[in-house]
């Protein structure tokens, strides 16, 4: 794959029929969908899931999201979305950016970036990420 950075994390997916909207291509919220199921799955991965953000008291969050549209998906075409930490100040916040390609010709159909913070899940404030985070999350980072 044509892919913007080195080693990404992978998802292979497949639009179906409730992905599809009245323009015959799949729906751009569903884009946003799969950017964070890859982002969870790659966290996961990496060694955090939910439990441990509940368990820590502490969650990156989205605190800006961009993504370029660039050509619609069909009905059952095989995809393949990746992503990659790219920036962290490993104390409040990380950059994730993503980009999803077609399989059938390497075509980029979509590029995403999100800006997160950390905070604390019982306020709600912005608060520095702990440890297990920048433990986990700073080695995987990739260059932008």
């Amino acid at each position: 794959m044509p892919w913007d950075l080195a080693q990404p994390y992978t998802l292979d997916l497949t639009p179906q029929t409730g992905d599809i909207d009245g323009l015959n291509h799949t729906n751009n919220a569903v884009y946003v969908q799969w950017c964070e199921r890859i982002g969870w799955a790659h966290s996961e991965a990496l060694g955090l899931n939910l439990a441990d953000y509940h368990r820590l008291d502490r969650a990156m969050v989205i605190r800006q999201a961009h993504y370029d549209y660039l050509l619609p998906s069909l009905l059952g075409e095989p995809l393949v979305l990746g992503t990659w930490i790219t920036a962290s100040d490993g104390k409040l916040t990380m950059e994730r950016r993503f980009q999803l390609v077609r399989a059938s010709d390497k075509a980029t159909i979509l590029r995403g970036h999100w800006h997160l913070v950390c905070v604390e899940l019982t306020s709600g404030k912005p608060r520095r990420m702990p440890e297990a985070f920048c433990s986990i999350y700073l080695p995987a980072l990739t260059a932008a």
